[in-house]
Order: C-alpha cells, then structure tokens, then sequence
C-alpha cells in the first residue's frame, strides 16, 4: 500500500496522520513546530504542525476532529513522506482496518497510477516510525517525551466558551482564528493574540488593521476603548535617494561570551536554494551587464499612481514601474523569456510570464512568482506582487508559489546595495537586479543637475542568449524607466 497516499490508520479508534507529499514529488520534510500537545482536542482542519520541505514552510490542518493521542515525532526531526507523525483518538472504533483519506486540500493530488513509495536518500536510515518497505507497519514509536513538571497549586476552572476575557466583558473565540498568514505573521511579530482581536475583514476574518489597533491600544484598556484606537500607520519604505535603514543586528547573530564558533544545520529551503544555486553557476554560463539609468520620471510617476483610486490600498513602490517595464521587455523580445531543455537540445521559448520575485526570508532566499503577470493589468500587478512578497516574509509561500517561474526580479536596492550579479533561477534565462535610487550628479538637457539615478544589472543565460538579445532587453527595461509615460504610448 502506498505511502505518500495513505494517510491515516485507524486502530481502535486511534488514527495515525502520515506526512502527506505537500509538493511535487517531495521525499521528506522537517518538523518545525508542533501546535498542538497531548490531550488537546483537534477540530476538522486545525492547524497542528508546521513542516519545512525543500521549498517553502507548510502548515499542516487535522483531517478529523478528536484528542491528541501522541505527538510521534519530535520538532527538529526531518522525516520521510509517509511518516506516521501524529495520533488522534477519534473515538470511533473502526477495527483493525486502514483508512485511505483523500489529499489534503491545497497540497496536490496524487492519482492512483501514480502510487509509489517515496525515494529514499542513499546511506539515510529510515526515520523513526516509517514502516520497511515489505512488513506490516511498524508499531508506533514512544511519544515525545514531556519535560518534567513540578506539582503545582490546583488550578481555577477553566471558563467555557463565551466566557469573559478581561475587563471587557468580551469572549475568547474558541478554535483558530481566520487571519491570513501575513497577517498572523504581522501579529506575531507585535505580539498580539489574534484571539483578542476583533476582526473586520469579510467572513469574519482578521485583516492588518485589525492587529495594528490591537497593538496600538494601551493593554489594560477595555476592549471596547482598544477597538476604537485609530490604526497604526504602516512604516513608511525609505524614500527614493535613501538607503533603506537596516534593522539592528538583521542577519548577525549574537554569540554567548567565549563562544567561537557555532554550526548551522543546512536543510530546508536553505538546503535547497543552495543547491540550486551551484547547480546554476556551473550549469549555465553567467553574463551580466550593467546600466545606469535616471529613474526620476519613474519616481513622479510613483507618486502619482499613489494617489490614483485604482490603488486604494495597494503598496505602490518603484519596483512595480520596473516589473512592467520587464515584462513590456519580454513582449519585445520573447527570447530572454527562454529555457534550456537540455535532454532534447532545444530552447524552450515561453509565451507567458510566471514573474519570480526574489525575497529573504528568516529561512532563507525564496523566489514565488507571479503567475501570467504578463496579461495583468498595472493595479493587478501591484496587488499581486504585494500578497506574494508578504506571503513570502511571512514564511507561508507554498510549493505551488515557487514553481514554475519563467523570469526573475531581484530587489537589491531595499538593502541599499547599487548593484549586484545575480545567479539565475534553475530551469531560467535571465534575472534582473534593481539596485537603490540615489540622488547623482547627472548631465540632464545638456546641464548638470541632482537626478534619481538607478543601477540595473542583467544576468543571462549565454547558451540561449547572446550579448545583443541581452543588451536589447537590458536597454528596453532602462528606457521605459527613464520615461515610463512615452515608452507606454510606444510599446505598451
């Protein structure tokens, strides 16, 4: 019986959850954080564990309703597809028989032809719970052992649902919460209880906002006052000419005294990206150019698009002006929106546009892409690379967002670097860096005059495309930057 399909044993009431396949064909994948713990009661799509595969953290949903029987595999394991990693009594008594679940939603379908055992990576021993391949699964193994706990005072009931939370007489919803995953991002990091909040969003849902009040309103406040605390506005981006302000101590890490050294486990999507990017360098050959280009026309423009009803809501910056201008590159020349097949010896020319956004995240560099940003219209665009960029930051980016991508952008800028040598995405021919818009001297209408000036970098794929089709696509973008208005009439 396979084990990327089969999702759940049912014995005696008690089902076992196995690691379902959250990609395309992903062998294995970590446990990062476990929400949920013995004896707590599970709902039907309560969210209990967060894993991390080769592409992107995932959050795992309960496909029954019951009690937590045994957490069967630690946080900071890496397991194979298939793995039992959580029990849940059900109360059901179904026998000795096994139970096949459909796929959990959002997480691919797997076809009955397709059935198969996940691959397994040479000299790796199976992980713990994983049943051999020609046996009857193995038992479960122990629970995750529980740290040792003091006897303490009884503890006051607990109140049921609809109780008072605080002065405000207000309940604490029971059960998750429904809030976006840069949302709960935003909350984590404010330290805000998305359960305290009180969400405005359609459906019920918790929107930015929503966290921003709760955050801004004293804590000892009643609800009812919180509620009406204005929002906290959004930190402004730096402005062009700025660098933008790196946060204290961003990417450092601060030892104990006398530590010299420390190691890092490489896995995940920081395994991956690496991977991938030396399979790049030294499967492509790199060509990068450079030009500098005076961006003040595109600055105007931002601002003016600021203030257009058609963004109402929508995070307007410069690199929207510059994701148009490279996708009115790719119409002019669909050559640099190519792949190399290298099994049939031929370049793959694509007549659409994924737009790959590069993004740092805690867990590394991750790439989502825009899927068909070619047939978007402008206010599309923004909203589109504004939810995928948060989803990315968040740490929420799936599989499916990552895949697929036919182009690439990467901001360098935001980290007030000029310019750069990007290495290309796998399966790519060219990725763009947009570097910081400084105030420069510039030679404007024959004078010497202060301009917004930019830096962009082109790497290319040599084997597909040559130093004109390069030069051509790089000069396309800087022209419709240093005159996004004329260069829209001209070439759309």
């Amino acid at each position: 019986m396979s084990q990327v399909n089969q999702v759940s044993t049912a014995q005696s009431g008690v089902r076992h959850f196995r690691l379902p396949d959250v990609g395309e064909g992903l062998v294995d994948a970590e446990i990062l954080q476990w929400h949920v713990k013995p004896g707590d009661e599970v709902a039907v799509n309560q969210v209990i564990c967060e894993v991390e595969t080769a592409k992107a953290a995932v959050e795992l949903p309960c496909p029954w309703a019951g009690t937590v029987r045994e957490l069967l595999v630690p946080e900071g394991r890496t397991v194979d597809v298939g793995t039992p990693i959580i029990s849940v009594a059900t109360g059901e008594d179904d026998g000795d028989t096994e139970v096949r679940e459909k796929p959990l939603v959002g997480y691919g379908e797997k076809a009955a032809a397709t059935q198969r055992r996940p691959r397994r990576r040479p000299g790796r021993a199976p992980a713990a719970g994983a049943p051999s391949p020609a046996a009857e699964p193995a038992p479960a193994p122990a629970a995750v052992p529980a740290e040792p706990e003091a006897p303490a005072a009884p503890a006051p009931p607990a109140p049921s649902n609809g109780t008072a939370n605080g002065a405000g007489g207000t309940a604490t919803p029971a059960g998750p919460v429904p809030a976006k995953p840069p949302v709960r991002k935003l909350a984590k990091d404010l330290g805000v209880d998305l359960r305290t909040v009180t969400p405005t969003g359609p459906g019920g849902i918790v929107t930015r906002e929503d966290v921003r009040r709760d955050a801004a309103a004293p804590a000892s406040a009643p609800l009812e006052q919180r509620e009406a605390t204005p929002a906290a506005p959004a930190a402004d981006q730096p402005a062009a000419g700025q660098a933008a302000p790196v946060p204290a101590g961003a990417g450092e890490a601060r030892p104990a005294p006398g530590v010299r050294e420390e190691r890092i486990p490489v896995r995940g999507v920081r395994k991956h990206t690496a991977a991938a990017m030396v399979r790049s360098a030294f499967t492509a050959p790199h060509v990068t150019e450079f030009l500098q280009v005076d961006v003040t026309k595109t600055v105007k423009a931002v601002e003016k698009l600021k203030a257009r009803p058609e963004f109402a809501g929508v995070k307007v910056s410069p690199l929207l002006l510059v994701a148009r201008a490279l996708l009115s590159a790719v119409r002019r020349y669909p050559g640099i929106n190519a792949a190399w097949d290298e099994d049939a010896q031929e370049i793959v020319v694509k007549h659409y546009v994924n737009l790959g956004i590069a993004a740092a995240t805690e867990r590394g560099l991750v790439v989502p892409n825009v899927k068909d940003a070619h047939a978007m219209a402008l206010p599309d665009l923004a909203r589109a690379l504004q939810s995928l960029t948060e989803t990315a930051r968040a740490g929420a980016a799936t599989p499916a967002d990552m895949s697929g991508g036919t182009i690439t952008i990467t901001n360098v800028g935001v980290f007030g670097v000029d310019a750069g040598t990007p290495i290309l995405n796998p399966g790519e021919a060219a990725i763009l860096a947009f570097g910081q818009i400084r105030d420069l001297p510039w030679v404007h209408k024959g004078e010497l005059a202060v301009r917004k000036v930019t830096t962009l970098s082109l790497s290319f794929d040599h084997r597909l495309v040559d130093g004109e089709l390069g030069s051509r696509v790089l000069r396309h973008v800087g022209a419709v930057l240093e005159d996004p208005k004329t260069t829209a009439l001209v070439w759309g």
